[in-house]
């Protein structure tokens, strides 16, 4: 905790105006498969309270992505549903009317969802006549993270299904240092978890992380940093080439089969939804602990579980160097990682490691938070509300391309 004089000095220089009573409002996230509504609440004194954060997640077969139209039909069905449940939670008096403003993903992501929950946003701004905030979506994962952890003036690693970037904060924005040059570190993941058939359910990226765990090999592949870039095209295409090799052999049948046994969707949403932002539902798989390296290995066999590990510690690798450079730049020890890969737990593993090297600290949040969620939204909307900044309903469209850097900050000094 900050002393008594530095908390002074922070408050004497936050553009915030004082509350005199809690503000509240709604937050509304569909810019992917993830479909979240959530109610945030800034009190007088500072705090912030998590009111409801309520996600469903729309999960496809094994070897199949999510389409923007079909994602799309599932935001709308869900919708209403997903709000009713947060305000519940919420145990709000009045429902919505209890709400300072209605906030929304404005982008970037995937567009018919994106303008799904436009469409409901603005619904909902007019029926309850509260101004609508649009919310730049990576700017909502740094603010929700800077305040779930309580870190001040992070670098940021910013890793998700669509973006890929270590960000610092400077004179009202957030400046990208470095960035992927081609495909987002999610994507890459998410689209491998396709290849060799895993699971979409909770999510192909965790389930690469369960695989990655047993694997006994860390095979070449291209390391491709360009300065404060990373590019993983190139990577996807050399591990991919791997399941060709005559030394792969795939999971037994057997496995596959048990692998497969629960219906697509029960682990993401359970029998509704998740309540609380986290992956829920009637099966729980552990993680399994990492394979002895003293284990009978077969040299001439490379499988699964071997391209999960590579593919993992390559990747990440590159991740920690190009932000351990960031750190460097601007005299930092704190590192922030946000985004759905940020629940990770190898990547905040390497990146704990390098920057207790340094001396420093590394912030992630649960999958609660790091996973696309509408609480992020609508804290973040809220804090732009607060400054007096409104989307007027003529430009409360969405855009699939919106940079971290285009939005102002005006809440931070």
């Amino acid at each position: 905790m900050p002393s008594a004089s530095k908390r002074q000095r922070l408050a004497a220089t936050d553009p915030l105006p004082p509350l005199s009573r809690p503000y509240l409002a709604l937050g509304l996230e569909g810019s992917a498969n993830k479909l979240g509504s959530g109610i945030v609440r800034h009190n007088p004194d500072g705090s912030v309270d998590v009111l409801s954060n309520i996600r469903h997640t729309y999960v496809t077969p094994p070897g199949q992505g999510f389409q923007p139209g079909d994602t799309a039909k599932h935001h709308k069905q869900w919708i209403l549903q997903v709000v009713q449940e947060s305000v519940k939670r919420a145990d709000l008096k009045k429902g919505l009317e209890d709400v300072e403003c209605i906030c929304f993903t404005k982008g970037p992501g995937m567009g018919a969802p994106l303008q799904s929950v436009s469409l409901i946003a603005r619904t909902l701004s007019l029926l309850y006549k509260k101004p609508l905030v649009g919310v730049n979506h990576c700017v909502g994962h740094i603010e929700m993270g800077r305040t779930i952890t309580g870190a001040r003036n992070p670098v940021v690693l910013y890793v998700s299904g669509g973006n890929t970037q270590v960000i610092a904060y400077s004179a009202q924005r957030y400046r990208i240092f470095g960035e992927t040059l081609d495909i987002a570190v999610g994507n890459c993941l998410d689209r491998f978890a396709r290849v060799i058939g895993l699971s979409n359910d909770p999510s192909p990226g965790q389930n690469i992380e369960i695989e990655a765990r047993k694997g006994r090999k860390l095979l070449p592949l291209p390391y491709a940093t360009k300065g404060m870039d990373v590019a993983l095209g190139g990577i996807l295409t050399c591990v991919e080439q791997y399941t060709h090799d005559k030394r792969f052999r795939a999971n037994s049948a057997r496995s596959q089969a048990a692998d497969s046994a629960a219906a697509v969707g029960s682990l993401a949403n359970g029998p509704t939804l998740s309540a609380d932002g986290r992956h829920v539902g009637g099966h729980s798989s552990p993680m399994p602990a990492a394979a002895s390296p003293f284990a009978d290995l077969q040299a001439d066999v490379i499988t699964p579980a071997d391209l999960c590990f590579s593919l993992q510690e390559t990747v990440f690798a590159m991740l920690v160097e190009i932000t351990e450079r960031a750190m460097a730049h601007i005299g930092s020890r704190e590192v922030l990682i946000v985004g759905g890969v940020g629940s990770n737990a190898r990547l905040q593993e390497m990146m704990g490691i390098m920057a207790y090297e340094r001396g420093g600290k590394v912030f992630a949040t649960d999958e609660r938070f790091c996973i696309d969620n509408g609480i992020m939204i609508a804290h973040a909307g809220l804090l732009a509300h607060r400054m007096g900044q409104v989307t007027e309903l003529a430009k409360s469209t969405t855009t699939q391309r919106f940079r971290t850097d285009v939005p102002l900050i005006s809440w931070r000094a």
